[in-house]
């Protein structure tokens, strides 16, 4: 697969897409570095191990289906992040990927700041004690109570997203005597190389105020107008699952071309300039993402061109990766329950989660890979479709797949890169319980969000 592809493609029906799969991977035992988490290894007995513990010893004292996510990894990640983009530029990981008071507390330690588009998300970030000048507050709704939480607390920056919340946020800052440091995001009309459902430039959606039409020039100079806004700078994201850097040059030719039109007409050059998420990570050992460092100097070499053609000081560049951090540091582990053949198709594997637990396959076609990890075996390779347990023939996990044609039940698989997504877009479909996040490190294991119980679930239910 290409940098310029995405995973998520036309929806398979029963029957494999011509060429999907031209033959078997060479061994079915083998860990490809690119989709698991940095200390994800099989160890002698031929069971996977991270962090140094197995994972069947994992899903004893756990129980199945879980998240597993190697803190060693994220915290790794989070330092090249930082240490790609130097002093010079922020880092803003993107909360929405994966949220959670243990993970708040690796971003402060490992330097970096965090982006909330919630109250929910703000709440955790205040209550696992981040400096509230390093947190970003996004979203294309806020409500007056999360825009004054934000503001009374401090944050760092709040990007406007309509004229409305201009008033809104202008409103609440005036009442609370501040002066609140405010990012515009624009949408630049450009569609990234995603899936429909994940790509957030183009002018037809919801995000943003659309520089064609001047409405993002209108935006500056009402903010610009207003004493209790201080503007900072220009937003723009652009998509999700990007590997073509293409897409953020022409968003960056865009937003220093408004950059120039405020200098031009209000004699004001903005210091900043946050170009968003979006990179892709590797859900299959086709894809092809880029390095923290990669990234780092095309986006740092677009925006200087850029401005140096207009004649405007570079300003201080952020980016949002959320995705990229947490994405790779995780995995599901799950049980396997039942198998049906059905011959000259594919078995079809029934384990204990499904799409309570992972949405994106149903969701946006999204492909993952995945092993038998409680074993290894030597097994003839059997064509396969991992699902869920859920009441929903759309339940699937792992659309098409190779496993060991010894599979029995009872053993455990693993789907690798479920860092992202998976547990923030979790639900309680069936009446699942949500299954717990188990951060492991040098051979030790916590839950950093446990599981879901019955009591939980019905303490909601006022009857």
């Amino acid at each position: 697969m290409s940098r310029s592809a995405h995973p998520a493609g036309p929806r398979h029906g029963d029957v494999l897409p011509e060429g999907h799969f031209t033959a078997p991977p060479a061994d079915l035992n083998a860990l490809d570095p690119r989709v698991w988490a940095q200390t994800v290894a099989r160890t002698g007995e031929g069971a996977v191990a991270v962090g140094g513990l197995d994972v069947r010893a994992l899903a004893e004292e756990f129980g199945t289906p879980a998240y597993v996510l190697d803190e060693a990894d994220f915290r790794a990640r989070c330092r090249a992040w930082r240490d790609a983009f130097g002093q010079d530029a922020d880092v803003f990981y993107a909360g929405k990927a994966f949220l959670s008071r243990a993970v708040v507390r690796w971003l402060h330690e490992e330097g970096l700041n965090l982006d909330v588009c919630s109250g929910g998300e703000l709440a955790t970030a205040l209550a696992a004690g981040m400096p509230p000048e390093r947190i970003a507050l996004h979203g294309n709704n806020k409500s007056t109570e999360e825009i004054a939480r934000a503001v009374e607390a401090g944050v760092g920056r709040i990007v406007l997203d309509s004229f409305q919340e201009i008033a809104r946020v202008a409103h609440v800052a005036r009442a609370l005597g501040r002066r609140q440091p405010v990012q515009i995001r624009v949408t630049v009309g450009v569609e990234a190389h995603t899936h429909e459902f994940i790509a957030t430039a183009h002018e037809d959606q919801k995000f943003g105020l659309a520089l064609a039409g001047g409405q993002a020039a209108e935006a500056v100079r009402r903010v610009l107008g207003l004493e209790s806004l201080e503007l900072t700078g220009i937003h723009s994201h652009i998509g999700s699952q990007i590997f073509d850097m293409a897409g953020f040059e022409v968003s960056a030719r865009r937003v220093v071309g408004l950059l120039t039109e405020v200098r031009d007409e209000h004699g004001v050059e903005l210091p900043e300039i946050d170009l968003g998420g979006g990179l892709g990570i590797a859900y299959t050992p086709e894809d092809d993402p880029r390095e923290p460092h990669e990234i780092a100097k095309a986006l740092g070499d677009i925006v200087t061109r850029e401005c140096e053609a207009a004649g405007l000081a570079v300003p201080r560049l952020s980016v949002e990766p959320g995705r990229a951090i947490v994405g790779p540091t995780a995995f599901t582990l799950y049980e396997v329950g039942t198998l049906k053949e059905l011959e000259g198709l594919r078995t079809y594997v029934s384990v204990d989660g499904g799409m309570s637990d992972n949405i994106r396959t149903a969701l946006y076609d999204a492909e993952y890979t995945v092993a038998l990890v409680s074993r290894s075996s030597e097994a003839e390779p059997m064509l396969s479709r991992v699902v869920g347990k859920h009441c929903e023939s759309g339940d699937i996990v792992v659309r098409d797949a190779f496993l060991p044609a010894d599979l029995a039940p009872g053993d455990l698989l693993a789907v690798p890169a479920t860092g992202a997504y998976c547990r923030s877009m979790a639900s309680n479909y069936n009446h699942a319980l949500r299954p717990p996040v188990v951060a492991v490190r040098d051979g030790q294991a916590r839950e950093i969000v446990r599981r879901e119980t019955e009591e939980d679930l019905l303490r909601l239910d006022v009857g």
